[in-house]
């Protein structure tokens, strides 16, 4: 028995920092986001003795330990380790884990968080959990923000778990995932004319978010002022994408990335300024950063027949295009037939 599992990466178009502790507490937070046709893989092989394997091939990592022993953490996958002892999995029987992504770490596509999504996934389907996609998010979330405290919002694991383009409430006590039923010829209208490139650049989001943090928790005039405004143009672009006004969207996706801006100084750098600024001169009506900023893929929305004028200039600047199509269906999990590990 094969256990398999698959979680789909997102783009997120407005509301992002919204999610992240302590604003949602304080003020409410929401995001507009949608799931993308790349996934964060995990396979897991039983095994017959007690050893665990766990392998990251986006790492070029593997360790090895006894499901009985208390587990190390040295640096060496310790996300995953943790994940394990928190869900229960480690027992008396071993196991082989692999993972794999379509995105590395660090590309603001919520790459890391959908590995935990799909991870959870893999245990869940192994010990037959009974879970819920709000209860698979959460536990992602939980491992990765409280566990192992690595700084971060809500909106990435919930994206992966649930999937499809979704409008995502961030309150004190609880996050509400509210699915948007968007129409067919404005889902494929949208990514006609969407382009997503990957500046060649990863960043740790960790520092990014802490500053922005620490400048929420000082009552910085710009942050607060700019977190506030990501929750209006959230709600603003949810309403234009169920009313299929996509080049107003497009328009907003600006508006979006100039407040992003102001949520600290180390979102943007000259590279990411020169990508943008030559992608709107060549047509582009709007783009941003798809996740904490610094580095990572760019997003922007085009006039398609000025679509392949963008595309060439941020080729030409050593950008590289991510063909992509939205994904309507969350994490799934399934078994496979296979021997068992020795």
């Amino acid at each position: 028995m094969l256990v398999r599992a698959k979680a789909p990466l997102r783009v997120s178009f407005a509301g992002g920092g919204t999610d992240v502790s302590p604003y949602p507490e304080l003020h409410g937070g929401c995001v507009l986001n949608a799931t993308i046709d790349n996934f964060a893989f995990g396979s897991l092989r039983p095994r017959r003795d007690s050893t665990v394997r766990l392998q990251s091939a986006d790492l070029d990592l593997e360790v090895e330990f006894d499901s009985g022993a208390d587990v190390c953490f040295d640096g060496k996958l310790d996300l995953v380790k943790a994940a394990l002892r928190k869900l229960g999995a480690l027992n008396s029987h071993g196991f082989d884990i692999f993972l794999h992504s379509d995105a590395p770490p660090g590309s603001g596509l919520g790459s890391s968080s959908a590995l935990m999504v799909a991870l959870v996934g893999l245990v869940k389907e192994y010990k037959g959990f009974a879970m819920d996609d709000y209860e698979i998010a959460e536990a992602a979330y939980t491992i990765e923000r409280q566990e192992m405290a690595i700084s971060g919002g809500r909106q990435d694991q919930y994206a992966s778990a649930f999937g499809g383009f979704n409008f995502i409430e961030f309150e004190k006590d609880r996050t509400i995932v509210n699915p948007l039923r968007i129409r067919r010829d404005t889902v494929n209208e949208l990514g006609h004319n969407l382009l997503l490139f990957y500046t060649g650049r990863t960043r740790r989001s960790d520092q990014i978010i802490d500053d922005q943090t620490e400048r929420l928790k000082t009552n910085v005039e710009d942050t607060v002022g700019a977190l506030a405004q990501q929750k209006d143009l959230a709600v603003v672009m949810k309403n234009l994408l169920l009313t299929n006004r996509l080049d107003q969207f497009g328009e907003l996706l600006d508006a979006s990335w100039q407040t992003k801006k102001k949520l600290s100084p180390r979102i943007t750098t000259p590279a990411i300024d020169e990508f943008y600024e030559e992608a709107r001169k060549k047509g582009a009506l709007g783009g941003k950063i798809t996740g904490a900023g610094g580095g990572g893929f760019m997003m922007f929305y085009c006039e398609f027949e000025k679509r392949h004028l963008v595309a060439a200039q941020l080729r030409k600047m050593g950008a590289v295009q991510m063909e992509f199509a939205f994904e309507t269906t969350g994490l799934q999990t399934w078994r496979a037939q296979a021997a068992v590990a020795v």
